[in-house]
């Protein structure tokens, strides 16, 4: 089966024009509270029609859940409570415009999963709106993400990530160093997650322009944990870059992982890059700087982990593009029509957010890291 995990075993199911698509999570523990409000939420952020960077598409992303949780009621509000047994979760889909793609089964749409999808399953393959292999499926994921990320927080591990650009405009990025916990989850309080308001503004404007221009903008995401121990993770196979990198490319659009000064790295000395150690003090061992984003020999350091992904711009575009006719052999064009994001960033931070919170959980219950605190 397709899952993820040393210890947790995540496994999504389903098509992006399926009646429904879902998650499986086998191996998390009993007694951990999620409330619906924070679970909803969650997803609101990630969920399609928030905005004219957005799909029109709408779906309300409601987990409905299968196993694994216990409905309780408190104060007037809901709350899930794992109980150890495996979790099931569904989302039914409620919005599909199948017949958008009906056109499109001949010819491979550029940069999509179509061609090596038919030559590897046959012409009988499910495409519609991307099939499985759609962002679409992002959603399920998210709710392993917040339960996960549930987890975490009781021990006091926290997750944010915000817009770092699209396109051309960046945004001020996370102190590496002193990063609080306030300042990391600030961007995520909004469907349009940037630190720096004015950055947020000339981003509209950059998605503005490929959505009049029937075209689409890539761009990065930058997340962060706080709140590590240190020594999570193991070097070689078990390190904390190869753990978390493995899910996060299982984002569809995710097209590179950059750790700490990532790329950067090739244009510096080691007398610039290294991270030298001081005495904080709070009696704690700190590096000055932050390089490494957190992360030695495969292990947390104690600092802040920061990474960033890359998010090519979606593939669905209104303009006219190359392509081949399967069935004459003849070169063609095709013209894709439907409901397509201009940009995909915004609903992919919280989906990386998901990401970082399974993999750090899963690494949390690596043996002796089990009851690790900070």
């Amino acid at each position: 089966m397709n899952t993820y995990g040393n210890n947790l075993s995540l496994s999504i199911y389903g098509g992006s024009h399926d009646p429904e698509i879902g998650m499986v999570l086998e191996g998390f523990p009993a007694g951990v509270r999620l409330s619906e409000d924070t679970l909803l939420a969650f997803m609101a952020r990630r969920a399609p029609g928030q905005g004219p960077w957005a799909t029109t598409r709408k779906e309300p992303d409601r987990p409905v859940f299968l196993s694994g949780v216990t409905e309780v009621a408190e104060g007037g509000k809901t709350y899930y409570v794992s109980d150890g047994t495996t979790m099931r979760a569904a989302i039914y889909n409620q919005n599909q415009h199948s017949g958008d793609y009906a056109s499109l089964a001949d010819k491979p749409r550029p940069s999509h999963a179509d061609y090596p999808a038919r030559v590897k399953f046959g012409d009988g393959v499910d495409l519609r709106g991307g099939g499985k292999y759609s962002g679409r499926l992002t959603a399920p994921l998210c709710i392993a993400g917040a339960f996960c990320r549930a987890y975490l927080l009781e021990r006091g591990v926290h997750i944010g990530a915000h817009m770092a650009a699209i396109g051309s405009i960046e945004d001020r990025p996370f102190d590496r160093v002193q990063l609080s916990r306030e300042d990391l989850e600030a961007p995520g309080r909004s469907n349009f997650s940037v630190i720096d308001p004015a950055a947020g503004e000339a981003m509209r404007g950059e998605i503005e322009c490929a959505r009049r221009a029937a075209d689409s903008v890539g761009g990065a995401v930058e997340c962060a944990v706080i709140g590590l121990p240190v020594g999570l993770g193991d070097h070689p196979f078990d390190g904390m870059e190869g753990r978390l990198a493995s899910i996060l490319y299982s984002v569809p659009a995710v097209k590179a992982v950059a750790f700490g000064d990532g790329f950067g790295f090739v244009r510096g000395y080691g007398s610039t890059h290294n991270d030298a150690y001081r005495m904080g003090e709070d009696g704690t061992v700190r590096t000055v700087t932050n390089h490494c984003g957190g992360i030695v020999g495969g292990m947390s350091t104690g600092m802040p982990v920061i990474f960033s992904v890359a998010i090519k711009p979606t593939p669905s575009i209104g303009t006219p593009q190359d392509s081949v006719s399967l069935s004459t052999g003849e070169n063609t064009t095709v013209t894709i029509k439907g409901r397509h994001d201009p940009c995909i960033v915004p609903r992919a931070v919280p989906v990386i957010e998901a990401c970082a919170a399974v993999a750090i959980m899963d690494l949390f219950l690596d043996g002796s890291n089990a009851d690790a605190k900070v």
